[in-house]
Order: C-alpha cells, then sequence, then structure tokens
C-alpha cells in the first residue's frame, strides 16, 4: 500500500470521525437515567397461575414530559427545561422500568412487561404522569403519578394518587436528576406497597 494511500485513508477516518454525532446538533453535556434503588436476585424464580401476573405499562404523559428533556415550571403556565440535560429514554418509559423493578423485588408478583402483553396480561398497572420534574418557584423535583390497577379484563378498576417531592438546591442537570430518581424510587416503593395490598 502506498504512502499516498495510507494518508488518503487516514485523513478519512479522521475527517469521519468528526462528523458522528449521535443526536443531530450539538452532543448534550449530559445524559440522565433513573436507577432503582430495589432489585432481585440474579436467581430469582417465580410461579404464576392464569391471571396472577402483573404487566406494568408505560404510563401516558402530557406533551411537556413526553420528550427526553427535564422540565422546569415557573407558575401555573410557564415551562421551561434544564439546559444541557436530557434523559436517555422519555421519562415515562424510565419510570416504568423503576416500577417493574421495584414491584418484582418488593412482592411475590411474577411482573411482565407490556411486550410480554399476549401471554398473559393478568393484573394491568397503567397511568398517567401528571408531573416529572422541577418546580422552579418551590425549588423541588416532583413527580405525581395516577395509578390505575385493572383485572378480569376492565371487570375491576382501582386508582390512587402518588406523590413525591424532593428538595433541589439548583436548578442544574446532576442535581435534577439526583432528586427525580429519588422522587421516583420513593413512589416505586408505595406503588409496590400498594399492588401487594390489592
Amino acid at each position: 500500500m502506498s504512502k499516498w494511500t495510507i494518508g488518503a485513508l487516514l485523513s478519512l477516518s479522521l475527517s469521519t470521525a468528526a462528523c458522528v454525532n449521535l443526536g443531530g446538533g450539538k452532543p448534550p453535556v449530559m445524559l440522565l437515567t433513573l436507577t432503582s434503588s430495589a432489585t432481585i436476585s440474579a436467581n430469582d424464580i417465580r410461579f404464576a397461575k392464569a391471571g396472577e401476573p402483573i404487566t406494568i405499562e408505560v404510563p401516558a404523559a402530557p406533551m411537556a414530559i413526553a420528550n427526553t428533556r427535564v422540565a422546569v415550571s415557573d407558575g401555573p403556565v410557564a415551562i421551561a427545561y434544564v439546559k444541557d440535560a436530557v434523559w436517555v429514554e422519555p421519562p415515562a418509559r424510565l419510570f416504568q422500568r423503576i416500577l417493574s423493578e421495584t414491584v418484582a423485588a418488593k412482592t411475590d408478583k411474577v411482573v411482565l412487561d407490556p411486550r410480554q402483553f399476549a401471554i398473559d396480561p393478568g393484573t394491568k398497572l397503567s397511568g398517567q404522569l401528571k408531573s416529572f420534574g422541577i418546580d422552579a418557584q418551590a425549588s423541588q423535583a416532583v413527580i405525581v403519578y395516577d395509578a390505575v390497577i385493572t383485572r378480569d379484563r376492565g371487570k375491576s378498576v382501582n386508582t390512587k394518587r402518588f406523590e413525591a417531592r424532593r428538595p433541589i438546591a439548583a436548578v442544574t442537570a446532576t442535581s435534577a436528576g439526583t432528586a427525580l430518581n429519588a422522587a421516583a424510587n420513593q413512589i416505586a416503593v408505595e406503588v409496590a406497597a400498594w399492588v401487594a395490598g390489592r
């Protein structure tokens, strides 16, 4: 291989690497996710009869939080987003994963993902995230989740609102992510207790 060919290939590879951008535009300074504080062991084995599993669905969410930005409310009508902070997935999907892991860890339920729905949905946990972001006026991370438990294919329905707040000293990517993660785990534990008692 000639020196010219090697030089051309090296130049091409460097220019290609410089052009790589996974998100389009300037990449975010920080990607945020939610992590469950409750986990099940690697060898956990469970059994459920027909109708006994619980399927945990991704909650519905308003457009303000149905994206990957970290929402900041400033009063009843103004919404902004935390600078340089982006969720790795929309919050509703991240929240569903924490709910699933926590319910599985805190109860004896067989927990199914919606993609396993055809097996046997059993009991369904669905709902809506009414709020998932920062309240700038109160300096708090706020999550409000309206949960719905449905049994016997809609013959039995129970609802309950869950709310968690965590103080936040400054509206930054790190502090917002940490506070929202704590609030999400609080609600997940409360939901698991509610599910276990149904």
